[in-house]
């Protein structure tokens, strides 16, 4: 196994160095648009200038909107690829030295169909009718902005990500936008301050794509490059925006501070503690493709809690980033072409949380920067001294402050393909001679036979620090084929019993994975049973674990025989799964249920059916069900969401465990509920309540956002959390009451666990 992970990586590598090597000239040329003989040329927008105010309305009725180029000739990608638009669409740019303003005219013959019902900042538009716009500012061909709004002016922004091969919908930007529906259809309007961008100077045309989606058709139509196979975040088949001014980005300084306010109950019994804070985020253009960002006393209060998850592995799960310090500039920091969740090489939830608690950060330093094909990131913070603040069971906090960093470059060569490298120093525990570096290349084209992905990939990483013995290296080959019909790709990688990065995610460990995708996806043109499918999705993925001698761990097969997208939207699945796991310690899956050390070997089915999200009442079942260990589980996962209007939405999850094993039965519950007060895009008032019953506690978070002002937001957050567990006659948990008293009979009721109220204003001074 070890001989051949070698060959596979150096195969991969001497093919990245000999194509390098061929087209050295090439990687140092910026990117040019393709020949005749090879493809068509980008198609352009020439912006116009703006030289009169505009209202943002989106009613597209100032005379300058009239009297700008346009571009018109969509063509569709869904559901025929190459087909005629349901409605024409027509799209002007208006620049001056300070914005870039977009406005958007979106016929539709049956303008009532029209399916729109998010109306909050930063909604997931997929499922609803909408227009996304994505702005190559370096023209790189690599990375990009996205901005996206719906028929109610609910807008949606995210950094391209992984060499255009995702989203980062996390990131946020100042900017505004409007929309208003027509007797024809809607339009829309976007304000993009330049000051919110980084961008190569002196360029004068930027790489621009725009896309709009017709839900109640699942109808995507495009303008440059409309092909199943590519994807509107590959920047590098763009078209073009020219005609661009010099813009004015003034000294480049902005200055956000902030205020919070705010007291709460921790702990039961425990004493009121009041806060009281005020932080800085200052951040500094210099030019324009280089930012750098100072925090003072960062303040995350306005963030949203996380989502809670059943686990049924013994390996820990990975949750998104969410705090806007860490997610500007995130996809340069970005490692490893497809990854996943096997190994984060800097994994920035390990700043400022420590097991499920906050961690104050003091401040921090980070520099990112594009230019001359060369993608640069720095980031250095300081925490502070948790010691004798009150910590979750279970834990312990840090004693000391620590220094924490990260530095990444990466180079772009070739068409569309780079090489970088990464180092990460520092220890959240303050552990001593903490350090990891890394290298990563990726070789990508999308015009592999013509029109199609293909990508090599390969990192390697080492790490160190106090304590860590073994193999503290690790390392991945990367071989995929991912388009439309055929989606296909290999993946080794080998994790090192010693790798364990303080500032990364390896949730196993000491473990060599192979990983095999195989999806055949056609679209079949005549009816299958009686029913129009729009899409079968034929999944085959193995997915081998053994450990650094060979022996196997874990295997997985999923098989989806049948995963039919109807033309209706709606959808049904069935899986099957031989699964085996081999333990060499006891696994305790539930409290009081443990699963002996040894070899097992079971398989899985799931049912799965799903309404179309373009329904006001829709959601998803699934059952998963079989054998299981040394015995049967059935879990059962609902996800519904109910729309009455775009003024209040309703959404329910719930996931439901019951595991009968030999060494003893165990249910997990876990039940979660939304709320969405959508007044206008600006102002959203948003309840999330959870309860599971392994920690047997409700909580509920509610956050009131108002954003008064582009650059400034109002956040009212309350935080309340109840405890089943509790003793009636002491106040306290039962395991403290027990200690005490072990002779008295408990009777558990719901009893207080903690509470908080949160006030938070911001505003961005911009200089």
């Amino acid at each position: 196994m070890t001989r051949l992970s070698h060959s596979i990586l150096g195969a991969l590598l001497s093919s990245f160095v000999v194509c390098s090597t061929a087209r050295s000239a090439a990687a140092q040329l910026p990117v040019q648009p393709a020949t005749a003989a090879t493809a068509a040329p980008r198609p352009t927008l020439r912006t116009a200038r703006k030289t009169a105010a505009i209202r943002l309305d989106g009613r597209l009725d100032e005379p300058l909107w009239a009297t700008a180029d346009s571009i018109a000739d969509f063509v569709q990608l869904e559901p025929v690829q190459g087909g005629l638009p349901t409605g024409r669409t027509v799209v002007r740019v208006l620049t001056n030295a300070d914005e870039v303003v977009i406005g958007i005219r979106a016929d539709d013959p049956e303008p009532s169909r029209i399916v729109a019902f998010a109306r909050e900042r930063d909604a997931s538009l997929n499922n609803e009718d909408h227009f996304k716009v994505v702005v190559d500012t370096y023209r790189d061909g690599r990375s990009g902005y996205v901005f996206a709004v719906n028929a109610n002016g609910a807008r949606y922004d995210a950094l391209v990500s992984n060499q255009g091969e995702s989203e980062n919908a996390n990131w946020d930007a100042v900017w505004d936008a409007a929309a208003t529906r027509t007797a024809t259809g809607w339009s829309a309007e976007f304000v993009i301050p330049v000051q919110s961008l980084q961008f190569a100077t002196g360029l004068s045309t930027w790489g621009f794509n725009v896309q709009r989606r017709i839900q109640r058709h699942l109808e995507n139509i495009r303008w440059a490059s409309p092909i199943r196979d590519i994807k509107i975040t590959q920047t590098s088949r763009a078209g073009e925006l020219t005609d661009l001014p010099a813009f004015n980005l003034g000294t480049g300084l902005s200055v956000r501070p902030s205020v919070t306010g705010g007291s709460g109950v921790p702990a039961p019994q425990a004493p009121r503690r009041d806060e009281r804070d005020l932080s800085f985020d200052i951040t500094q253009a210099i030019g324009a493709n280089t930012l750098a960002s100072l925090t003072v006393n960062t303040d995350f209060a306005e963030t949203e809690v996380d989502s809670r998850r059943t686990n049924l592995t013994r390996f820990p799960i990975v949750f998104p980033e969410k705090r806007t310090f860490f997610l500007q500039g995130a996809d340069i920091f970005d490692f490893g072409s497809g990854t996943g969740d096997d190994m984060r090489a800097f994994f920035s939830r390990r700043i400022g949380l420590l097991n499920g608690n906050e961690v104050p950060i003091r401040g921090g330093l980070k520099v990112t920067g594009r230019g001359n094909g060369a993608n640069v990131g720095a980031l250095v913070l300081r925490t502070g001294d948790m010691s004798g603040r009150a910590f979750a069971e279970g834990t312990s906090p840090p004693g000391t402050e620590a220094t924490l960093g990260v530095l990444r470059y990466k180079q772009n060569v070739l068409r569309e393909s780079a090489i970088g490298v990464l180092a990460a120093f520092g220890d959240p525990l303050e552990r001593a001679n903490s350090w990891t570096a890394g290298v990563d290349a990726v070789y990508q084209t999308s015009r592999f036979r013509g029109n199609k992905n293909l990508v090599a990939a390969a990192w390697a990483m080492q790490t160190n620090r106090e304590g860590l013995a073994g193999e503290r290296s690790a390392f991945d080959a990367r071989l995929a084929y991912p388009n439309d019909i055929w989606d296909l790709g290999l993946t080794f990688k080998r994790l090192g019993d010693g790798f364990d990065p303080s500032l990364g995610f390896v949730p196993r460990p000491a473990a060599q994975i192979i990983q095999l995708t195989a999806n055949y996806i056609p679209r079949p043109r005549r009816r299958i049973m009686g029913m129009r499918v729009r899409q079968m999705v034929n999944e085959f993925q193995p997915r081998v674990v053994t450990d650094l001698n060979g022996t196997w761990e874990s295997y997985r097969l999923f098989f989806a025989p049948i995963n039919w997208r109807l033309e209706s939207g709606d959808r049904f699945e069935f899986n099957f799964n031989p699964t085996g796991e081999r333990l060499v310690a006891p696994f305790a899956i539930a409290p009081g249920v443990a699963i002996p050390a040894g070899s097992y070997h079971w398989h899985r089915f799931r049912l799965e059916g799903g309404l179309a999200p373009k329904r006001r009442f829709s959601g998803q079942l699934t059952w998963w069900f079989g054998p299981f260990y040394t015995g049967y589980l059935d879990e059962v996962i609902l996800t519904s969401a109910w729309k009455p209007s775009p003024l209040i939405n309703f959404e329910f999850n719930m996931t439901r465990n019951i595991g009968r094993l030999a060494q003893g039965n165990f249910t997990q519950d876990l039940y979660g509920t939304r709320m969405r007060v959508n007044v206008s895009p600006n102002l959203q008032f948003n309840s999330y309540a959870q309860y599971d019953n392994q920690s047997d506690t409700f909580g509920a978070n509610t956050r009131l956002r108002w954003t008064f002002s582009p650059l400034g937001d109002l956040f009212v957050v309350y935080n309340h959390n109840l405890r089943h567990d509790i003793d009636p006659e002491t106040g306290r948990p039962y395991a403290t009451s027990a200690l005490s008293d072990p002779t008295r009979r408990l009777d558990p009721r719901w009893g207080f666990a903690s509470n908080q109220l949160l006030v938070k204003v911001q505003y961005a001074f911009r200089y």
